[in-house]
């Protein structure tokens, strides 16, 4: 019986997925029919899904499992009273001489406990319990001390901002996510199921295996851009981790580096044009600026990113004496694997084609995934064979779509209470006060919050709690608005590989059969590079391409950022060429502080002293290699050999 119930929760949910999903290519491809309507609907499917695919679970008896369901239904009914009224009511809401009822404010409090519980069950407890602490606050903030007090709000004023106005659950975030975000979800669900996926890391591995780094290399172009295309850290990691981690653990590399390098790589994906993840679209949309000028921006800043990773591999590699891989165990590539790219290229070049074209991030997108929907069936005749593959790859993109609108309405929660409360904005000034005016100082103030506010979420609503919170911040001090909101979606990224949480990590620790911890340290010091590129671009906004560039002062910023790279990467891994002393790794690494630290003269000196230990570097290590040749002449090992 319990079998026979699970298999019809997951074929609700993958119907509840598939109507989500056509719902997506209606609204990119023709538009919203009525955007309160629309949000409505979109996100009680969402949480109709998310309730059948996470039934709530308190022990193993049938007894528990019943009472699990008879409260499920319960939450269902309650979200459905809360939904009946939002659709009922919206348009009297808009006279502003609307009454609301006790059934109004009681439902409105619920459904949005409601949300909060299914953003639980589905991404875990850091988001919820944000957005129950948010409730309790605004209530009974007016008790509160310093920058918490606040001068206090009634059920019908949280009520109605929460649940009842754009400014919470429906607000812009849901908008965009319905808009925008979810048909990119989509796409991406749609290139993995039709094997996309799985061609493109063949290519890798076959371009890679010149490298030293081989199959490490692969996982890194591989898991970058698969990254963007799944919009999620975590799933990057499970999809593409099992095949990459095995290769790398073969051809030498240890455990935890092989999960270390996945976990960087597939984090990185959320910040590589042309898609980069869910987040970026949102940018787009807080920021005003169109989503084509976001992808350039993110460009320079995302290839320094891969490259720093591509060095710290070769490194690793060389450290470890590990070769090339031979040509004869280099797979060929077959006409089919040719055939078959266009099932990834193709999609590709019509998202790129649309975008550089004038289209809306969101019609590009439409036609991008129609396009990946319909070539599989012309190139590839496993999906001929098996057309429910693709069906199902199309339910599971509304699945994960409809994860991400419940993230989103969680942090709806939120964002009605930071605006009502105006908590982010003397947060903001203490962030400030703190930095005393110092635009370095607050930019290490900001980082530290984002990372500790977007441990154990998603880059999505990472990103968004962490630039509700500290944006404000930075725009006081001046910076443009892209640049601002480009250093939290960085930190946004990066705190799902910063330990103790490092949601990436723990998904390939398993794979790797390695310690979490022991991956989670390794892959915070490959990802090192991510924490100093944002301030780079904050102190040189040329490198971000959009605005203000100057020939100049990229080329200088250019310069200094890879003698960074290659400073960081061989004085954390400590070898360059040979093994490196534990004086000659500090002085590297204090050289790497140095060359983004704003003062011209302190970047010339940490330049200076960097190529020096480089060269002196260098120079030793040919000598111990000229006399290790000259050991191991035979010559030389004669009786009396040597001498003249």
């Amino acid at each position: 019986m319990g079998m026979l119930w699970a298999d019809v929760r997951s074929g609700a949910a993958s119907v509840l997925g598939f109507a989500l999903a056509l719902l997506a290519f209606y609204t990119s491809g023709f538009g919203l029919f009525d955007p309160g309507l629309h949000r409505a609907l979109a996100m009680s499917a969402a949480a109709a899904a998310v309730l059948v695919l996470y039934p709530l679970r308190w022990g193993v008896s049938d007894r528990a499992g019943k009472a699990g369901g008879v409260i499920d239904l319960c939450l269902l009914a309650v979200l459905a009273v809360g939904m009946t009224r939002l659709i009922t009511i919206r348009e009297a809401l808009w006279t502003g001489l609307f009454a609301f009822s006790t059934l109004d404010l009681a439902a409105a409090l619920a459904s949005s406990l409601v949300i909060l519980e299914l953003a639980r069950r589905a991404l875990g407890l850091p988001l919820a319990l944000f957005g129950f602490l948010a409730l309790i606050y605004a209530a009974f903030g007016r008790q509160l001390p310093w920058i918490f007090h606040h001068v206090g709000f009634n059920t019908e004023q949280i009520a109605q901002t929460v649940w009842y106005s754009l400014d919470g659950v429906f607000g812009l975030p849901t908008g965009v996510a319905v808009n925008v975000v979810f048909i990119y979800i989509v796409f991406g669900a749609i290139l993995e199921g039709s094997g996309a996926g799985a061609v493109l890391l063949k290519f890798a591995v076959r371009v890679s295996g010149r490298m030293r780094g081989g199959p490490a290399h692969a996982a890194i172009a591989a898991s970058g851009l698969f990254g963007a295309m799944s919009g999620s850290a975590v799933a990057n990691v499970v999809g593409t981790g099992v095949f990459t981690i095995p290769l790398m653990k073969k051809r030498g590399f240890r455990p935890a580096f092989a999960g270390a390098v996945e976990t960087t790589a597939s984090s990185g994906g959320q910040i590589m044009p042309p898609i980069l993840g869910a987040a970026a679209f949102l940018l787009a949309e807080l920021t005003h600026t169109p989503y084509l000028l976001v992808a350039v921006a993110a460009l320079v800043p995302a290839l320094l990113y891969y490259g720093s990773l591509f060095a710290a591999v070769g490194v690793e590699a060389a450290r470890l004496g590990i070769r090339p891989t031979p040509r004869e165990e280099r797979e060929p590539l077959t006409k089919r694997d040719w055939l078959l790219s266009v099932m990834f290229v193709g999609p590709l070049a019509v998202l790129i084609g649309g975008l550089v074209s004038g289209q809306s991030a969101s019609a590009a997108g439409f036609w991008a995934a129609l396009s990946a929907t319909g070539l599989p069936f012309l190139v590839n005749p496993e999906v001929r064979r098996h057309p429910q593959a693709m069906l199902e790859a199309i339910a599971n993109g509304g699945i994960a779509g409809a994860r991400i609108l419940i993230a989103v309405g969680a942090i709806g929660v939120l964002l009605a209470v930071i605006n009502m409360t105006g908590i982010g904005l003397r947060f903001s000034n203490v962030i400030l006060s703190l930095g005393d005016g110092d635009l370095f100082l607050s930019l290490v103030y900001t980082m530290l919050g984002a990372l500790v506010l977007g441990m154990g979420l998603p880059t999505l609503p990472a990103y968004l709690i962490i630039v509700l919170v500290m944006g404000p911040a930075l725009q006081d001090l001046g910076i443009s608005m892209l640049a601002a909101h480009m250093f939290v979606l960085y930190f946004g990224v990066l705190s799902v590989v910063t330990p103790p949480v490092a949601l990436a990590a723990y998904a390939a620790a398993p794979i790797a059969g390695a310690s979490p911890l022991r991956t989670g340290a390794i892959a915070l010091r490959l990802a090192t590079m991510g924490f100093l590129i944002p301030y780079m671009f904050v102190f040189h906004p040329s490198l971000l391409l959009v605005a203000g560039f100057d020939p100049a002062d990229f080329v200088w910023a250019m310069l200094r950022i890879i003698a960074v790279i290659w400073l960081l990467v061989t004085g954390l891994g400590g070898f360059d060429r040979s093994a490196l002393t534990p004086a000659s790794r500090a002085v590297r690494i204090a050289c790497c502080a140095a060359l983004p630290y704003p003062g011209t003269a302190v970047q010339i000196a940490g330049l200076a002293v960097g190529a020096a230990v480089v060269a002196f570097d260098f120079v030793e290590s040919r000598k111990a290699g000229n006399n290790e040749v000259e050991n191991n002449d035979p010559e030389n090992n004669k009786p009396g050999g040597g001498s003249s």
